[in-house]
This record gives C-alpha cells, structure tokens and sequence, in this order.
C-alpha cells in the first residue's frame, strides 16, 4: 500500500501544481476565465475520460508496467507544460501529462483492492492519501518555484516522478505477487449492477462540476479580492490537504458504518460549506473551504471502492469509471462555470458550484447499499 500510494501521491502532485500555474498563464498569455478553464478541461478529459480504456486494458490482460509509465509520464508532461512557450503548446502537454494519470489510476486502485485484506474502504483510503497529499502540496510546491525562478522552476516539479518511477519498477515483482492465481481481473461471483453504478457515476459528476469549479476558480478568487496568487495557493493547499486527513477517518467509517451513509453525510455539507467560503470569506471562509476538502475529496476512496462492488466482475474498469469518466465530467462542467464567469461573473460561478453538490446529494439519496454478498469469490497471494 506504501508502493501504490507513493505512486498516486507523485501522479497526482504533478496534476495539483497545475491550478497554481493557471494565473502565471493567465498573466503569461493574457486568458479569459474560459481559456484558464479550457486548460483544466485538458487535463480533465485526458486525465479522466481515457481511465475506462485502461481499465478495461487492465481487466482482460493486466498491465502492472502502467504504474511506472504512467506516473513518469504525469510528471514529466507537467514540468514541460510549465515552460511551454505557447498556450496551444501548454495544452499538447498537460494533455501528456494526463494520459499518464489515466495509466495509472486503475491498475493502481485495482492492486490495491488486491492488497486490502478485506478492509477495502480503508485500503482504498490509503491509496487514496498519497494521492490527496499530491495534489495538495502541488500548489504549494508549485508556486514558490515560479516565484523563485519563473515558469522554468517549473522543470522541477518532475523531480517526485522520476525517484517514484525509479522505486515502482524495481518494486513490480512483489507487487504483482498480489494478484489472485486465476487471472488479472480477479472475478467476483457476485452479479454487476449497472443501474446502481450509473446513478453513483452521476453522483461524482455533480459532484465534480462543484470540485473542479473550486480547484480552477479559488486562486483566480482571491487575486479579485486583491490578495495575492500565493494566497489563493495556500488556500487551496489548505483544502487539498484537509481532504488528505479526511480520507484518514472515512475509509474507516465506511468500512464500519456502510459507504452509502458517509456518502450522504459528506454530499450534505458540501454546499453550505462553500457558500459560506463565498459569502462570508476570511477565517470562516477558510475554514469552510477546509470543510469542503474534508466532504469532498476525503470520500473519493469511498466512491471507489462503491464502483467496484458495483461491478465486482471489473474491478479495473469500475475504478477507471468513478475516478476517470465521472470526474472528467466535472471537468467540462468547470468550463461551463468559466464561461459563467465572463458573462456574469465569478461569484456566480461559484454558486452553480454549490448549486451542482446539492444535485449530487439528491441522487446520492437513490443509491442502495454497495455491500457485495460475499468477498472476492479469489483472495489475493501473499508471498
């Protein structure tokens, strides 16, 4: 677990420094709201819509070698994007960079329900942690560099990549010891429910359009309040790593209490929460928005592990959908705010933002229970 979620924490690190670089382009290329959005939405399809494709790779053939290649590709696409001479060019390679975050996210989740010893929501909260500690000391990383050095202190942001890389192939034997005897895919006896599945998806797209309208609009909020960028880094940084605690205590919960009802707890708070970082804004605001980190990002593993007992037959393609699909959803939804935006203007697109979260709690309200009937009809072979 130590292995995986190093590798998601170095995936995902080189995906949060890009919401602090958006106002360096903003300032760089001279963008509207829309065209800063534009550059999330690149990062979102790549990142998110293709994870189904390696899903259903990792499924039918297995493919361990994507958790190598994939978090070097995330890195290092990123680090180049930073000193992209051209906005066409800073889109080619975020777009570089989130085929690699594709690559990894389903084999990495896959492996660790192989590795979760029956507890998967707190397995898959492990996983997860590397992943929300990325991406929030990405920002945090991200915009001292460019302060110090200018966008070509961006180059170092592939520095984390290139030493994970390094430990995930000399470590792919003895992770792959993990996958059942019978097969990559470790087939569950228990039935798909697609229904069930759609509606969770629809949930985390909601949802999504909510998270992405945070991530992408938070630093450009605070520079139109007249605080500076490294603020609105630091805020983010403070929800990033908020969320990163929460998946501490709702994997666990989960696990206990059921994953439908943390579900539906965290949904409830989101929107309150991020009206009041809108409204009331200061340490309240703060605060709020640490709120919003723990509600949001602090159950991402828990609707990971939902989709998989959803689809216990593709455990590969169901981590690909939830984490990749849906989210990339959110992502063309954070354009539409970005558009908001322009037209209006940004303290609108933050309500649609708590707008779309009360949507999510609605359809959360129809999900059954995702406990399967029995655990993976193969356990994993520790050796």
């Amino acid at each position: 677990m130590a292995a995986l979620s190093s590798g998601h924490f170095a995936t995902d690190f080189a995906g949060g420094a890009l919401p602090a670089l958006l106002p360096f382009y903003v300032d760089k290329f001279g963008l509207s709201y829309t065209l800063a959005a534009v550059v999330m939405l690149a990062s979102a399809i790549s990142s998110s819509v293709v994870q189904p494709l390696f899903g259903l790779w990792s499924d039918r053939r297995g493919a361990i070698w994507l958790l190598p290649a994939g978090v070097l590709l995330a890195g290092v696409g990123m680090a180049v994007a930073a000193v992209a001479p051209t906005y066409g060019l800073v889109l080619l390679f975020v777009v570089v960079a989130g085929l690699g975050t594709a690559a990894f996210h389903p084999e990495g989740s896959k492996f660790a329900a192989f590795a979760s010893g029956g507890r998967r929501a707190s397995a898959m909260s492990l996983f997860s942690i590397g992943g929300n500690l990325g991406y929030a000391l990405g920002p945090t990383i991200a915009t001292p560099l460019v302060l110090a050095f200018g966008l070509t202190g961006g180059l170092l942001l592939a520095l984390p990549a290139v030493v994970v890389t390094v430990a995930l192939f000399r470590l792919a034997g003895f992770l792959k010891s993990f996958a059942p005897q019978t097969g990559h895919g470790a087939p569950s006896s228990d039935p798909d429910r697609i229904a069930a599945l759609l509606v969770l998806l629809a949930v985390i797209a909601f949802r999504s359009v909510a998270w992405f309208g945070l991530i992408t609009f938070v630093p450009l909020w605070e520079v139109s309040l007249g605080h500076s960028k490294a603020h609105g880094s630091h805020l983010l940084s403070l929800m990033l790593l908020a969320g990163g605690l929460g998946t501490l205590a709702a994997g666990p919960l989960a696990d206990r209490f059921g994953r439908r009802p943390v579900l539906l707890v965290s949904t409830a708070a989101t929107a309150p929460l991020i009206l009041v970082f809108v409204i009331v804004g200061g340490v309240p605001g703060a605060i709020a928005l640490a709120g919003v980190g723990i509600s949001v990002i602090g159950t991402f593993g828990v609707t990971m592990v939902m989709s998989q007992e959803y689809l216990p037959r593709h455990i590969g393609m169901a981590s690909g959908l939830s984490v990749g699909l849906s989210i990339g959803l959110g992502g063309i939804g954070a354009v539409a705010l970005g558009a908001v935006a322009d037209s209006i203007d940004l303290r609108v697109a933050l309500y649609v933002s708590a707008a779309s979260a009360l949507v999510a709690l609605a359809l959360a309200a129809l999900l059954p229970s995702s406990r399967p009937s029995r655990r993976l009809a193969v356990e994993p072979v520790v050796q």
